[in-house]
């Protein structure tokens, strides 16, 4: 198993404040595992996330100076008067003009609307009657509404905390022997201001559990989950690519195979209510992104508020080109490599890669990376540096929505131009430091991956003629195989 105190350097210094690093000779403790501690301090880190948004929930969210100067905002209470969940309006149910229709996938509109029932149940706003009766705008001042409001906030809150845990607990597994590497998600400063902005810790939590099914070679549970993170948020059909790779140097078509067309079913099965409720609200999603222009947080924004004015679907065509290009030279980087690269770094690359060049980069975006980053480059100095950037950007949004960098004259804000350049470099720079691992790495393991290959077909006659050992230990030899997926 990893030893994170003997391994890394900033691990190393942190751990003197508690005796030192990890002796030769220490055994693990009966009750403290890894995964167990590493639930704890998720919790912990989360509980500061929430109370991190107390300042815009005392304010009952409607302080602009306090949401932005506090950056405590969140997405979360806003939605639950804006798209009629205090009303207990299913988000794919006939259309009418009262409310506008959910804006995400529908696996964050299904949770949503089921926060909203749970909240159901504790009511403090009026009689649904009186609801009904009011104009949308006047929802929010109803008596007792702000405080369903923050009842509304808090389920949610409770709901993504169980899918956080549930993301540990399958990263922790991602990368059998190395368990400690989910210390890089449980104990992120990304995590704690990011968690609970929107409800993308949904989508976190089946990119881990794809990563963790791909790494015990079940692939069709592996394309399910790639399948439903996708009907939550667009990136996780990115991992696909990464088991490509992985599949082709293994010599296993049969697993993309089998992930890809499990992955296809469980996003028409779970897109499927939608379809059949609504179409038209369904495809709002689609449309709503493929119709917005440069927006916040992204490279484009930069060019078009310095002069540089392209259409929406002139950036959604070299955007789009971009990114399959990138794809390409990531494809011919992982089959090139001389060692067999690790799925979460050939994964983090493709994200990383739509993020930059995608048109808009909201500040709860960065958790798409963070469980990547954390088993693609487990080293907390190189995560730190590129945290710190995207913490430099979540602090200049916040400004430059709230006002406080607008120039003093013009529509330029140069600060916050310089934010989101920073948090570009950012992402280039650990996007570097992984290229560069996967290109660097000796082949040293390659006849253990081949020995492991051969041991999951049955194959042991000839394990064991190549290992020379007369009672060769297949298990180990598949571990060894495969403990940097």
């Amino acid at each position: 198993m990893s030893q994170p105190s003997r391994e890394d350097g900033v691990v190393e210094a942190l751990s003197e404040v508690i005796g030192g690093p990890v002796g030769d000779h220490a055994r693990p403790g009966s009750w403290w595992t890894p995964v167990r501690v590493l639930l704890a301090v998720f919790t912990v880190v989360f509980s500061l996330s929430l109370v991190q948004k107390y300042p815009c929930g005392k304010t009952d969210w409607s302080n602009e100076n306090v949401r932005y100067g506090k950056m405590c905002y969140s997405d979360v209470p806003y939605l639950y008067t804006g798209r009629g969940f205090a009303e207990k309006r299913w988000p794919y149910g006939e259309s009418d003009d009262r409310y506008d229709a959910m804006e995400y996938p529908v696996v964050i509109s299904y949770f949503a609307w089921a926060a909203a029932q749970v909240t159901g149940l504790m009511p403090s706003g009026p009689s649904q009657e009186v609801r009904a009766d009011s104009t949308t705008d006047a929802l929010w001042g109803l008596p007792g509404m702000v405080k369903e409001v923050n009842t509304y906030f808090l389920v949610t809150a409770v709901l993504l905390f169980v899918f956080g845990l549930g993301s540990v607990y399958f990263l922790a597994g991602a990368s059998p022997g190395r368990p400690w590497d989910a210390m890089g998600l449980a104990l992120s400063p990304v995590l704690l201001v990011s968690a609970l902005v929107n409800w993308d810790l949904l989508a976190v939590f089946f990119t881990a559990a794809a990563l963790w099914a791909w790494a015990r070679h079940k692939p069709g549970l592996a394309g399910v989950m790639v399948g439903i993170g996708f009907a939550t948020k667009l990136y996780p059909v990115f991992l696909l690519g990464a088991f490509l790779i992985d599949a082709i140097r293994r010599r296993r078509p049969d697993r993309i195979a089998i992930a890809a067309g499990a992955a296809g079913a469980a996003w028409f099965l779970v897109n499927l209510p939608a379809l059949l409720g609504n179409s038209t609200a369904w495809k709002l999603f689609w449309s709503f992104n493929s119709d917005r222009g440069a927006d916040l947080g992204s490279l484009w924004l930069v060019l078009d508020q310095r002069g540089v004015q392209v259409g929406p679907h002139t950036i959604n065509l070299v955007s789009g080109v971009l990114f399959l290009l990138a794809c390409g030279a990531i494809f011919l980087l992982g089959l090139a490599a001389k060692s067999r690269p690790q799925v979460a770094q050939i994964a983090f690359l493709v994200v990383a890669a739509f993020l930059i060049v995608n048109k808009v980069y909201s500040p709860q975006y960065v958790l798409w990376l963070l469980p990547l980053a954390a088993l693609a480059r487990p080293r907390w100095r190189d995560l730190l540096i590129w945290q710190a950037c995207e913490l430099v950007y979540f602090g200049a949004v916040w400004l430059y929505l709230g006002g406080w960098l607008a120039p003093a004259s013009g529509t330029t804000s140069t600060a916050y131009h310089v934010a989101i350049v920073v948090r570009v470099l950012g992402e280039l720079y650990l996007v570097a430091l992984i290229v560069r691992d996967i290109w660097q790495a000796e082949p040293d393991l390659a006849d253990l991956d081949e020995l492991a290959d051969e041991a999951e077909l049955g194959d042991l006659d000839r394990v064991e003629g190549r290992r020379g050992e007369p009672d060769p230990d297949v298990d180990g030899v598949a571990d060894l195989g495969h403990r940097r997926l």
